[in-house]
């Protein structure tokens, strides 16, 4: 593992699991995502991973439209390096998934590295009131539909993405065999280094998240990659503080945001991603670590830079 000279901080700002009824401050509008996004960089994050939703109801939608709502509005703002989903939502095809990044061509992209059971279906069973008809079926869908990423699938993006348009990624992944496909697309040349892995705990159907996970993802990561790659890490709901301060600790960096955690505190739901993002930058200041900037982010991932993005 490269270790890194200074910490990058994603911020994962609305993903597309979490659905409007669960938190009023998760944000569902281009205006909403645009605000908290820009906040969050203003706290401190270099990257800002991005997610849309249909405004009208807060689905996941795949439309560039929604996704040009607030692009443009946060590359004017900030610096920050703008990395869009590939994996989009349940009931994406790979069209839909590929329609924003083939699109806007940005410095970086999500690249999930292997098909898993995403269980979601436990929040559907929650006693709450649903804003939505479409959230609880929503939910309820992943005890029957896997997220599927197929070495096709995986071998479409790159050839789309990076060979087409420059674009490199943020290798998501949910358990130690995702580790060796992005191996398997190194050792054929069809990915070059520096790697930007991000291991990822505690979805039903991946990697548990227990601390000694982080460790063997990482020691698997060294043993096939050594030098040639940069951990980030996060895990989902309650693990996420004490595993991104493990993992940055370790030499790491770190993902929050309202995508992987709704909460800030026990019990107690963050008003924004920009809190998330001061609470960890505070931590890791406190362990004496310095944060990235959007430019260092930039310069440590070999990215093709802001200027060479279609927004």
């Amino acid at each position: 593992m490269r270790k890194s000279r200074k910490t990058i901080i994603t911020c994962a700002v609305t993903g597309s699991i979490h659905t409007p009824s669960m938190s009023p401050y998760l944000p569902i509008t281009p205006d909403e995502i645009a605000e908290q996004s820009i906040a969050a960089v203003e706290a401190g994050a270099a990257i800002v991973h991005l997610h849309a939703r249909d405004p009208a109801d807060g689905r996941p939608t795949p439309d560039p439209e929604v996704f040009a709502g607030f692009l443009p509005r946060i590359k004017q703002a900030t610096d920050a390096v703008l990395n869009l989903t590939t994996g989009g939502a349940p009931g994406f095809t790979m069209d839909d998934r590929l329609a924003a990044p083939v699109r806007f061509q940005p410095e970086l992209t999500s690249l999930n590295m292997g098909s898993i059971n995403f269980g979601v279906f436990g929040l559907a069973e929650r006693e709450q009131p649903w804003k939505h008809e479409w959230e609880k079926p929503f939910l309820q869908g992943s005890h029957a539909a896997p997220q599927s990423n197929t070495f096709a699938q995986i071998e479409r993006v790159i050839r789309e993405l990076h060979e087409g348009c420059g674009t490199r990624f943020e290798f998501e992944c949910y358990d130690v065999g995702h580790l060796y496909t992005l191996a398997h697309y190194a050792d054929k040349g069809l990915l070059k280094p520096p790697y930007f892995v991000q291991c990822i705990f505690g979805i039903l159907g991946g990697i548990g998240a227990d601390i000694d996970h982080l460790a063997h993802m990482r020691n698997t990561a060294d043993r096939l990659f050594g030098e040639d790659y940069y951990l980030s890490c996060f895990a989902v709901g309650r693990n996420q503080m004490p595993f991104v301060t493990t993992c940055a600790a370790m030499g790491g960096n770190v993902r929050v945001g309202l995508e992987d955690s709704l909460y800030i505190g026990k019990g107690q739901l963050a008003t924004s991603n920009a809190q998330q993002v001061a609470k960890v930058r505070s931590i890791l200041e406190e362990l004496g670590l310095e944060i990235a900037t959007p430019a260092e982010a930039r310069e440590m991932l070999a990215l093709k830079g802001g200027d060479r993005v279609a927004f």
